[in-house]
């Protein structure tokens, strides 16, 4: 049996080897990808602005003025994802589907928009969310994985991902314990698919259940797992809702590095018994995984605090807003951009159990400790 399962993976690997390789990257092909991101962004942005007022008196009025700019820019992504792979482009383009670097800039810029004041009124509450929350849905993963026999390495990836921030935590995670490729671009994509509609249920469940802003923003950022859906669904939620949302996902992010050094020790150590520390330093691999988007956030926040504060115009931030907008409209589009299904195809269905039930834990505890923490919570203007 072992020999079959050995004798499958590496008909595998060599079919994988065998393939055709993707088409190079290239200066030109980055700036074509360029033009078709911007025109798409460009049409998001027609869009957003004008479809509300021309379906104010239709049928459809209703819907329409409900709908925020995520959502046009992810729908468009993806219908661009679909025609650039059919026509073959999508590997060449896709130097410029920079969503990382495109949601990182505008969470920079939306630090602008947060008045100090609720950083540092909101930073108890939200530490106590993210330990608790992230204690408990990656203690859940974890044990569930090893029930269903699932790898040790792929554990750690799921539980890293759906416990703290999605993509960038699997990333982490993977250089943490030295996970296969494979089991990377899986843990991505399953963090994709279920990250994807929690930006349109999330806020449509908060505004069902009648949430606080405040409690629906904290749940939000406490339980989608991309930085990038936590803040297309806070923008949906409202604009109160999206400063709680990017400031608990910030909190979360700020321990990503504590848990990836953590699981660095115990691979090493226990998992594959070296019997010997790690070779770097834990606080050099520390700062390394540390998200330092988060440092950016905080320094926006700050200036913006103070500018104001001296007697600068609200002008100034208006147009820092109207840059973040557009920086978030980028990496919205870039997400549809950069989905891909085959990795989930190919998948079994354990991880994707496991994943799913660590999921609706996360939203069952990350509405508790939400409406526990932030309930009566005034957002600073």
């Amino acid at each position: 049996m072992a020999g079959e399962e050995a004798t499958r993976q590496e008909s595998v690997e060599q079919r994988t080897e065998a393939a055709a390789p993707a088409p190079p990257r290239t200066t030109g092909g980055t700036i074509a990808g360029l033009v078709v991101l911007v025109a798409l962004a460009a049409v998001v942005r027609l869009l957003d602005q004008t479809l509300p007022e021309a379906t104010e008196d239709t049928a459809i009025g209703g819907v329409v003025s409900v709908i925020e700019y995520p959502v046009y820019a992810i729908l468009l992504g993806l219908l661009g994802n679909l025609v650039l792979t059919r026509l073959g482009l999508r590997e060449r383009l896709s130097g410029a589907f920079r969503t990382e670097f495109f949601i990182k800039t505008g969470l920079v810029l939306l630090g602008a928009s947060i008045n100090l004041a609720t950083i540092v009124s909101a930073a108890g509450p939200a530490i106590v969310q993210a330990v608790v929350l992230i204690s408990i849905v990656f203690g859940f993963t974890w044990w569930l994985g090893g029930r269903l026999g699932l790898d040790d390495k792929l554990r750690a990836l799921l539980s890293t991902a759906v416990s703290i921030c999605g993509v960038s935590a699997a990333i982490a995670a993977a250089g943490a314990v030295q996970a296969k490729r494979e089991q990377l671009a899986y843990t991505a994509s399953l963090v994709i698919v279920f990250a994807l509609p929690s930006i349109f249920l999330l806020p449509l469940l908060a505004s069902g259940l009648g949430l606080e802003q405040a409690v629906a923003g904290a749940w939000i950022g406490g339980n989608i797992d991309t930085t990038a859906a936590v803040t297309a669904a806070g923008a949906i939620a409202g604009e109160q809702a999206l400063q709680l949302a990017a400031i608990i996902k910030s909190t979360q992010n700020a321990l990503l590095g504590v848990v990836a050094v953590a699981l660095t020790a115990y691979f090493a150590l226990v998992v594959e018994r070296k019997g010997a520390a790690p070779a770097r330093s834990w606080g050099r691999d520390l700062w390394e995984r540390f998200p330092k988007f988060v440092l950016g956030f905080l320094a926006a926040s700050i200036i913006a605090t103070v500018f104001l504060a001296s007697g600068g115009s609200k002008d100034a931030i208006s147009a820092v807003n109207d840059l973040r907008t557009l920086f978030l409209i980028l990496a919205f589009v870039s997400i549809g951009l950069e989905f891909r299904v085959a990795p989930v195809r190919e998948a079994g269905w354990r991880p994707v159990g496991v994943f799913a039930a660590a999921t609706g834990v996360n939203l069952v505890v990350g509405l508790g400790l939400a409406a526990l923490l932030f309930t009566g919570f005034q957002v600073e203007a």
